[in-house]
């Protein structure tokens, strides 16, 4: 059984809608204005939630380390990875304008901390979960401590083993499980759809009782509707609004107008999928009138007529007696006079 998951007022769970996380990550570059931006163009695109990251660039990396092979195809290949990230950096003001912002356009405002003072910050000013980036899954006094705050974690999982996943809910779930969602993830920009895996979702379900879901890195939306058709009760997304603005992770992530087609098309998905119950749609209910056979006779006959398999013939449209019960109407009379292709009833037997 899977164990649901509540963030603010929804349940993240099989059989409810996929929660659809926009990861706005650091595509706001460092501008507040910008990011406030992203929120209001996520918000039209219809997300749950708009995610950020929240980080101090002195706890999170070395001052000579050095960038990401991705990283450098979109920044300055002169400045370290501190450099970068250091003008990416929202201050504690700027988390609560953007915080105030997600709340007039209705959605919810997350972060991924990068260290344990970042997770006491999100924490103080009110966060509804905690989204643990896939660098973080091996960091397990991390994860002691952010689960010691009995939100829930939603865990993002690439570069992971089946091991190092099991170490981490295992670490999450010691003093009091607060709920855990993990998300398959490839942590490469863009990933390409062999290496995605997406049936690892199922393993993971079926090995912790939790809820799944993918973290989209590939180009398009595709894999990510597959996922949704596969059991994944969260999408997250990278997105910005202009892919051609500067900065790490802009050129991979999703523009305005795709994040809608990917929420729309998640919601047809959901759709498409229905109950699992075997039945005809009620839209079917004119076409199997038109599409199926009846019973027809196949010329004109007087009643008292006793109809042979030569008087029946199968044909258009299908609302009279159907073809299954052939067998019962041979060797009975008719008690009327039939023209040819009149339809066989209940009634015309006697």
């Amino acid at each position: 059984m899977v164990e649901p998951v509540r963030i603010g007022n929804y349940t993240v769970s099989p059989g409810h809608p996929c929660f659809i996380i926009a990861e706005g990550g650091v595509n706001h570059n460092g501008d507040v204005g910008l990011a406030e931006r992203m929120i209001v163009a996520a918000a039209q695109a219809g997300v749950d939630a708009v995610k950020f990251q929240t980080f101090r660039a002195e706890k999170l990396v070395s001052t000579d380390a050095p960038k990401a092979s991705y990283q450098l195809r979109s920044t300055d290949v002169d400045e370290s990875q501190y450099e970068m990230i250091k003008k990416l950096e929202l201050d504690p003001e700027a988390h609560c304008q953007l915080i105030a912002c997600c709340r007039k356009q209705g959605i919810l405002f997350l972060s991924s901390p990068f260290d344990e003072e970042s997770a006491d910050f999100l924490d103080e000013i009110g966060v509804p979960a905690f989204k643990i980036p896939s660098g973080e899954i091996t960091n397990l006094p991390y994860l002691k401590h952010i689960s010691r705050k009995g939100k829930p974690m939603i865990v993002s999982t690439g570069m992971a083993t089946l091991s190092e996943v099991e170490a981490a809910v295992g670490v999450i779930r010691e003093e009091d499980d607060p709920g855990v969602i993990l998300l398959q993830c490839v942590s490469n920009y863009p990933a390409q759809p062999a290496d995605v895996n997406l049936r690892a979702m199922a393993t993971m379900s079926q090995a912790f009782g939790v809820p799944v879901g993918y973290s989209d890195h590939v180009l398009g939306n595709e894999v990510a509707f597959a996922a949704v058709a596969l059991g994944a009760c969260v999408i997250e997304k990278h997105f910005t609004l202009d892919r051609s603005m500067p900065g790490p992770d802009q050129e991979t992530s999703v523009e305005p107008s795709e994040l809608m087609a990917l929420v729309q098309g998640i919601r047809a998905v959901e759709l498409a999928l229905g109950d699992g119950q075997k039945r005809p749609a009620m839209s079917e209910r004119n076409s199997a009138e038109v599409a199926r056979k009846s019973l027809v006779v196949t010329e004109d006959i007087p009643a008292g007529t006793v109809l042979t398999e030569d008087l029946i013939a199968l044909k258009r449209p299908g609302t009279g007696l159907p073809p299954s019960m052939l067998a019962f109407v041979i060797g009975r009379r008719v008690c009327r006079d039939m023209k040819r292709d009149s339809l066989v009833t209940l009634e015309d037997l006697v």
